[in-house]
């Protein structure tokens, strides 16, 4: 595409060549650059594209884009190695429209169903795209763990985040067209709905799930994280919240456009039997998770007796609730890293009448402190047992999140404190006797494990897996 072409809608000034300048791509990272790219120069929390401009002219970048003021002789300097340097007033919807744009607008062609809330998303995502399956709906899930079509896992460039960046996102779709896809369900986070990733992207249906206690730190508060989520209304067609969450219900109070509710005994204003929805994934978080599935397949036109009755074929996506077991010992990995998630995973746990209940969790470093003693409190309220150990650590010292995570418990007796992730997954099922449930949570699918600046391979089913087949050859 020309550049002038890219440009014609968009406010910005031009200084340099632009006449004849062609873009084939456009990335905002270093390492993605090559000849005939749009490089667009956005200042992120941890790096200044600024700094990265002459990197990128010296790879071939046919344009920059940047957003801020610099320096007359600056400016022509980049100019006068004969790139474009375009100023726009946000790198940030930029950096979205432009991908949309070299994409052809994917979404247009496409019924997009954006999923927000702080927790429950993979697994929304996941039951849309089974029950669209069930109505032979080509259908794609973009979030957390990866991309699917039609519930088979396929080989995409797309990074490790929960909603793909822009210049990810719309090629990806695009590529989703190719494939005949007719619907994608996909996860929106608070962080990128703020870094403006589905600013072009058209939605079909918007789903509010709920608003917990999650990520209010990398916002600034829980203001902007809120108002971060309300974001998904302003690019929606039409809206799917739940009725149960207060915080969700005061987000689209004021709303005008097309609200559908639902809540676990009622899904876009059905109310079904509970002969017809028949079994569910345990805990009544799934419950309310597939009547969110229902609300949205039955508000894009089928029939709610059908959706209904395909809840007995509803699977959970990998690491939520997922189930390893050896001689009446039952292990589950689950992704819980929220107060309100752990709260779910330990009650969904419970209902299925363990003799004795251990829990394996740590809890993030550099995020959210304040919910560390509410999770140790939450808990000792269900746990026999609880073996803490380090998740992802990050910047700060494990034993120190560990020992905030203490100030919410009471009963000491009935904790144990093993740092190392792998020992202490060992130990808890090492230690469990048959008809037990020990519940590994906090990473779910994830197979590695941020410790400083460094990522070490970690998985806790393959470690839980391990631990159970040793625990076989010792009864041997």
């Amino acid at each position: 595409m020309h550049l002038i072409e890219l440009l014609k809608d968009w406010p910005c000034t031009i200084r340099g060549n632009w006449r004849d300048v062609t873009i084939d791509s456009v990335t905002e990272h270093p390492n993605r650059l090559k000849k005939n790219c749009l490089f667009i120069a956005r200042k992120g929390a941890h790096h200044d594209g600024i700094e990265s401009i002459e990197e990128a002219l010296d790879k071939g970048a046919a344009a920059i884009v940047i957003d801020r003021s610099v320096s007359e002789s600056t400016l022509s300097k980049w100019s006068h190695r004969g790139a474009a340097v375009v100023t726009v007033p946000d790198c940030k919807k930029f950096l979205s429209f432009s991908s949309a744009q070299l994409s052809g607008f994917p979404s247009e062609e496409l019924t997009v169903i954006a999923v927000t809330g702080t927790n429950g998303k993979t697994t929304v995502t996941h039951f849309i795209g089974q029950l669209l399956s069930q109505f032979g709906i080509k259908t794609a899930v973009v979030g957390t763990t990866g991309c699917y079509i039609d519930g088979e896992k396929v080989d995409e460039e797309i990074p490790s985040l929960t909603t793909p960046t822009a210049e990810y996102l719309h090629p990806l779709l695009r590529r989703c067209i190719d494939r005949g896809v007719t619907h994608v369900a996909i996860e929106a986070s608070s962080l990128g709905l703020e870094m403006e990733r589905l600013a072009h992207c058209r939605v079909s249906v918007g789903v509010f799930l709920n608003i917990g206690t999650d990520h209010f730190e990398e916002h600034g508060g829980r203001e902007n994280y809120i108002k971060a989520k309300k974001k998904l209304c302003s690019l929606s067609e039409r809206i799917v919240v739940n009725c149960e969450d207060t915080e969700c219900m005061g987000i689209v109070k004021d709303i005008e456009l097309p609200i559908h509710l639902f809540g676990r005994n009622v899904a876009g204003g059905c109310m079904p039997s509970e002969k017809l929805i028949g079994s569910l994934p345990p805990g009544e978080h799934n419950r309310l998770n597939a009547m969110a599935a229902a609300s949205v397949v039955k508000l894009l036109g089928f029939p709610e007796i059908e959706i209904f009755s395909a809840f007995r074929l509803l699977t959970l996506p990998e690491g939520r609730m997922q189930l390893v077991e050896h001689e009446g010992r039952r292990v589950f990995i689950d992704y819980a890293h929220t107060p309100d998630a752990l709260s779910a995973a330990l009650q969904a746990v419970t209902s299925l009448n363990p003799r004795k209940l251990i829990c394996v969790f740590g809890c993030g470093g550099d995020r959210d402190k304040e919910k560390r003693p509410v999770m140790g409190e939450i808990a000792e309220s269900y746990c026999d047992t609880i073996v803490l150990t380090s998740d992802n650590p990050r910047s700060e010292h494990p034993l120190a999140i560990v020992q905030h995570i203490l100030t919410g418990t009471k009963n000491p007796a009935s904790i144990s404190v093993i740092m190392d992730r792998k020992s202490a997954i060992h130990q808890a099922i090492s230690a469990s006797k048959p008809d037990d449930i020990v519940l590994i949570a906090g990473k779910g699918h994830e197979t590695s494990q941020i410790i400083g600046t460094h990522e070490v391979r970690m998985s806790d089913l393959a470690e839980a897996m391990i631990a159970l087949n040793q625990l076989e050859t010792f009864l041997e």
